[in-house]
Formats: C-alpha cells, structure tokens, sequence
C-alpha cells in the first residue's frame, strides 16, 4: 500500500509540472509550437502574418509558423482539423462560423478571438478608367473572388446594395488575388474584387506596371450597406498607397487573429505580448504593423477573446468587447 501511495504521489508530481510547464495566468511561460494558417501568397495576411510569426518566435518560448492557406474560410476549417491552431480571418466570416450562417452549415464555437489587428479594405480594382462607379461593372466581366470565400460575399453584398445581381448583371469569375491580376493583366476580365489590407502585394504588383484604377462607393450607398450589415464600415484608401488620381471611398472588414480554444492560455498571451510590446519593430517590416492599436485589438464584439488575450487587454486596462 505504502509504495502505491508513492507512485500515485511521484505521478501527481509529475502531473502537476507538467500543468505549470505551459504556463498558467499567474506566471506566463508557455512553449507550444503553433501553426498560424493566413492566406495567399500574394495577400497581406501572409506578408504580416510571417512577420508576426517571426516576432512572436524570437520573443517569446511560443513558437510559431506562418502558412499560405485559401483565406478566413479555410483558416477555421484547418482549425477545426487542429492542422493550424491560429488563423487570420475577416470579421464577417468569423461571425458567420460562429453563428452558422452563410459560408456555414452548424454553428463553430470551438475558436476565440486573439485580437483585431487591422481593417481590410473592398478594393475594387480596375485597368478601365472608364468603371468609374459599381453601377459601371453591370454587364462586365468581373472576378468575385473564390466561390465561398469572404470575398465572395463582399463582392455579393457590395453589388446588391447598387441593385446587381452577381449571377445575372455581371459575368462573375471566381479566382484568387494572383490569378485576378494575372487576368486584368491579360484583358480578361474588367475589374476584380480585393479584400486585404491596402497596400495589397498583388495589386502593388500591378500598379508598377499598370496604371490601376480604384472604384470608389458613393456615400448613399454606403449607408445603405452599413445598416444592412454591422460588419463595414467606410473606409478611405489615400491616393499615394495605388498612386490613384485620387482617394478611395469604399467599406472595410476587421482582419481578426483567432485560435483554438483549446491553445494555452499562456501561448495565447505570448502571441499577442509578443506584437503588441513590439509594435514599432512590427511597423517596420510591414505597413500594417503601423495600425497596430491596442484598444481596435479589444473592439471585436462577435466572438469571445480567448483568456490568453483577455489576461494581457486586463494588464493593459483594456476590456474586451466580448
């Protein structure tokens, strides 16, 4: 009896550091190696997201990779496979998984928030000087993004606030950032619907060697947009960013970092110490990390923030939206 009392007190020992070795809300450590699923190649959510990455892994015991990935959608679905354990995603997907609505079939609530980072602009863009306004891509042709993705249904609601149906008043493709630029490139299609955060890699990379024109959203249309959907909001993209003739009036998503509910509390915590206590390091090396602000982190209020990023906002004496 006496040695199995001992065995049992050596394994509740054992038990107990191993708890305390991933860290707990009283003393930070973690030490887990996490996935971070983004987005295209050619996307903002890749280009920061390895910056992120990469600061987080030399700052903290939290390791952590950035991955190319077919955007918000497929971010949660890798997510629930536990193939990443972090990922960016648009605002209004998150809503839409956490709820069971539109992109998905039953409600996901196995993820969290970590932070707001930035807002993603509905760039529409264009080689035709002449599409001056959404009305003007009626009858064109017209790349929507990937059938399904966050994209998509910007593209959908945008069109539908000016009256046109997607499927019937324009000539909708379904491609990705790469392959739309590519297209616009080859005069095979109009204008193509980008959302990411200005400056985006793929449309950077046709304006120097194109003259690209941005549409702008008139204010009427707008606010018939915001007060459909509480997921835009008017945004402005300054002329220099493209070297458009003038500034860009269009609607914006939140970029949100989410993780696993299931990702330690102290990893979690690391994550968003990591970029938030480097932030002039982050703006540095990309153009985001210059938008990085503490209280827009905490603003997301249609998914709870995990208790990683609940614990770090609560130092800072910031409360979460949710």
């Amino acid at each position: 009896m006496k040695k199995l009392v001992a065995i049992l007190m050596v394994c509740a020992m054992v038990l107990g550091l191993a708890a305390c070795s991933s860290g707990t809300s009283d003393g930070t450590k973690g030490g887990a190696k996490l996935t971070f699923s983004t987005g295209g190649e050619q996307g903002t959510y890749y280009g920061f997201g390895t910056v992120l990455a990469g600061k987080v892994s030399d700052k903290t015991a939290t390791k952590v990779t950035a991955i190319t990935s077919g955007g918000s959608k497929a971010n949660i679905e890798a997510m629930g496979k536990n193939d990443a354990q972090l990922g960016f995603v648009q605002s209004d997907v998150a809503a839409y998984a956490n709820q069971g609505t539109r992109l998905f079939e039953k409600a996901d609530t196995s993820f969290s928030t970590v932070a707001a980072l930035y807002m993603e602009q509905v760039q529409i863009v264009t080689l035709n000087p002449d599409i001056k306004s959404v009305a003007d891509l009626k009858g064109k042709s017209v790349s929507i993004g990937a059938s399904g993705s966050g994209v998509y249904f910007n593209a959908v609601d945008v069109l539908g606030a000016y009256g046109i149906d997607a499927d019937k008043d324009i000539n909708p493709t379904y491609q990705s950032f790469g392959d739309s630029v590519e297209a616009l490139q080859d005069g095979k299609i109009d204008a193509a619907f980008v959302v990411a955060g200005a400056p985006t890699t793929a449309v950077t990379s046709l304006a120097a060697t194109k003259s690209v024109y941005l549409v702008s959203l008139d204010e009427e249309h707008i606010n018939k947009l915001t007060a459909e959907s509480p997921y835009y909001s008017k945004n402005i993209i300054p002329k220099d960013v493209y070297n458009t003739p003038e500034d860009i009036t269009t609607v914006a998503v939140m970029a949100v970092v989410i993780a696993r509910n299931d990702v330690a509390e102290a990893d979690v915590y690391n994550f968003i110490s990591a970029i938030f206590e480097n932030k002039t390091e982050i703006g540095g090396a990309h153009a985001k990390g210059k938008e990085l602000d503490l209280n827009f982190a905490a603003s997301y209020g249609s998914v709870s923030y995990h208790p990683g990023a609940v614990k770090y906002f609560t130092e800072k004496g910031v409360k979460t939206a949710k």
